[in-house]
């Protein structure tokens, strides 16, 4: 199944990876309805920053996941949903899990029930590998047991289960993709590339971390954007979940070495207690394993291994350095 032509919403696409997804999808001659937060001030998140002509191709439908009534009117009349509306910072989470059951839960019984109802051709639902917790052998397949080490990473087992669980059940046309650490241009500070990048960009000397020792697997928003739409199309897709990945380890502390090189400063990588999960919360190893996304759909990563983390960086670093970007971050505090 091709989207172009094809009639997309897209949940979530006032954010991070959904903006880039809906710049894509329109970029590609998708009809797309853009699901955005519904907020006083009539703000599209990052579609805001898009060009004129972009905007008036989108059709922007601002409401709230964990309305099922706003839910259903945003999709009526749409062929494929992909999902991506959620809550995800992990530290928010352990002060206000409510507000994750509600989102990420409830939000995505809204969509599949909506899907079902009005006979959408396919539903994308949005996972993440710290639904895996800390690897319990690598690379991580799809396979790999699931372990809720946050509140944030229960829900989105919970949402992850329940949208399979509507495709078992009434054959609603589910299929699962679960990105890896997804980083790039307009991510917010509570990730930590952009965290660091901020900071140094701001000219701290000291850069306050968490945990250094951790490893990721990181993903170019690109990359990610092209596994959203390969899944998409891929018929072979729907009842599977779907690793997106670069299939490349590496630890936070060797990031953040790496970023200050690219960004030509000598800094100092200082501990920050505040920014430390609870020891049994903190996921210690991720690598994922793409193989099976790579035989159903021929998706691989083209920012792949260190040289591609390296190219992804600098782009990433090109972008928070423009200082119109620089300055919607508040780089001296830290973002939760």
């Amino acid at each position: 199944m091709k989207l172009q032509g094809k009639k997309i919403l897209v949940t979530g696409a006032d954010g991070f990876i959904g903006s880039h997804l809906t710049e894509y999808l329109v970029e590609q001659g998708a009809q797309v309805r853009a699901f955005v937060y519904y907020n006083s001030f009539n703000s599209w998140g990052w579609l805001d920053e898009a060009n004129a002509q972009f905007k008036r191709e989108l059709d922007v439908f601002a409401g709230d996941i964990r309305d099922p009534n706003g839910v259903r009117t945003a999709m009526r009349g749409c062929d494929i949903v992909f999902h991506l509306a959620a809550l995800i910072a992990i530290p928010y989470s352990y002060h206000s899990p409510d507000a994750y059951v509600d989102t990420n839960v409830k939000g995505t019984l809204n969509v599949v029930q909506a899907a079902r109802d009005l006979g959408v051709e396919r539903v994308v639902h949005t996972s993440t590998s710290e639904v895996y917790g800390t690897a319990r052998f690598v690379p991580i397949t799809e396979e790999h047991p699931l372990q809720g080490q946050s509140p944030y990473s229960a829900t989105k087992i919970g949402a992850d289960q329940l949208a399979m669980s509507f495709h078992l059940s009434f054959g609603t046309p589910v299929s699962i993709i679960r990105p890896f650490n997804t980083y790039g241009p307009r991510q917010s500070a509570r990730a930590v590339i952009p965290t660091i990048i901020t900071q140094i960009a701001s000219g701290a000397k000291q850069i306050k971390l968490g945990a250094m020792t951790p490893t990721r697997d990181f993903n170019y928003v690109r990359d990610t954007v092209r596994g959203f739409v390969a899944i998409g199309e891929c018929d072979d897709a729907v009842g599977k979940v779907l690793n997106v990945g670069s299939n490349f380890e590496v630890s936070i502390g060797d990031t953040a070495k790496l970023i200050a090189e690219q960004m030509g400063r000598d800094v100092e990588f200082t501990l920050d207690q505040q920014r430390l999960r609870p020891a049994d919360s903190e996921v210690e190893r991720l690598w994922a394993d793409n193989a099976k996304i790579n035989k159903l759909t021929g998706w691989k990563p083209d920012y792949a291994g260190r040289e591609g983390l390296g190219r992804g960086l600098k782009e990433t670093i090109a972008w928070f350095g423009d200082s119109a970007n620089l300055r919607r971050y508040k780089a001296e505090l830290y973002n939760i």
